[in-house]
């Protein structure tokens, strides 16, 4: 099969970890045992998440007097895809040795008319106090919204509509090799109408869609997004709550589950199938091989056709 993997967020960072080389080294070695087991017998991509190691980068830039402006939203994205490529794949390499591992710079094409563009709602770096929320805003013009702590950076989040170096990835699948990409959702670009130059756009496009995009691209037969948790949970947060072994995309909507929880990754999985009509799963990192063998996670399969 040709699986692609999305990590989450707590793949290279678990809750409560603050982003540093010897924290982020030290899970690569958990995620890499992990992945690791599926490579033995499937084609295999992996994206994987930024959020922590961006808001680092934003929060940096910002902070650092020489510059005239903070570096651009895009650019800190492909400094993370840098970053967590090469932890990936040195880890890739160790548990799969003699295996093809390669990290690739990957760009998503989003519509520069997303209407997300003029209702801005992804969280970037960290919490300011108001003054400094307001100073900050009036000199980048940034958009800010109120957050725990203080006020955050608010950026668009626009939809993928494309990856652009799908084709690459697909050839370097039919060598074997492990590709890494699209991470942090890839890096947001838009395309002139009347030349087709790109330019970068100051937004983050969502991990798990990106992902679900890719894997359609390339006529994946599986999309596994991995987090900490074994399966998605119906009524969340309750006692009474009861772990959801296998559903439709149109049971997962229903749902409604949580935008800054597991409703991007329901999202993404519901998109995946809907659009191919092959499976997609949901689970925890430590039990990627089980969920694709059906022992594990939260299946998301075609709902029966209509008699």
């Amino acid at each position: 099969m040709r699986i692609v993997v999305a990590l989450g967020g707590n793949a290279l960072l678990r809750r409560g970890e603050r982003p540093g080389a010897d924290v982020e080294r030290t899970n690569v070695v958990r995620v890499a045992t992990a992945v690791a087991a599926l490579a033995h017998e499937h084609d295999l991509v992996v994206t994987h998440g930024n959020g922590a190691q961006l808001a680092l980068l934003a929060a940096e830039s910002t902070a650092d007097p020489s510059p005239g402006t903070p570096c651009p939203l895009d650019l800190l994205g492909a400094q993370t895809q840098g970053l967590i490529g090469t932890l990936l794949v040195r880890g890739l390499r160790d548990a799969l040795p003699g295996r093809r591992v390669a990290a690739l710079v990957t760009h998503t094409q989003v519509r520069a008319d997303d209407p997300a563009f003029g209702r801005p709602t992804a969280l970037v770096g960290p919490a300011y106090p108001p003054e400094v929320a307001d100073f900050l805003a009036s000199k980048h013009g940034w958009r800010m919204a109120e957050a725990p702590g203080g006020r955050r950076w608010v950026v668009a989040a626009p939809k993928p509509e494309r990856i652009l170096e799908c084709d690459t990835v697909r050839v370097l699948l039919e060598t074997g090799t492990v590709v890494v990409c699209a991470g942090g959702g890839g890096i947001p670009v838009v395309s002139d109408r009347a030349t087709g130059a790109l330019s970068g756009a100051e937004a983050v496009v969502d991990r798990d869609l990106a992902a679900a995009q890719l894997a359609e691209d390339l006529k994946a037969d599986f999309l596994l997004l991995l987090t900490d948790v074994p399966h998605i949970y119906a009524r969340h947060g309750t006692p009474d709550r009861q772990p959801v072994l296998d559903a439709t995309p149109a049971e997962l909507r229903a749902a409604h589950y949580a935008a800054d929880s597991m409703g991007p990754k329901a999202e993404a999985a519901a998109r995946f199938v809907e659009r191919t009509g092959q499976l997609a799963a949901i689970g925890a990192l430590d039990a990627a091989y089980e969920i694709v063998h059906g022992r594990s996670g939260t299946l998301v399969r075609p709902g029966l056709p209509v008699v």
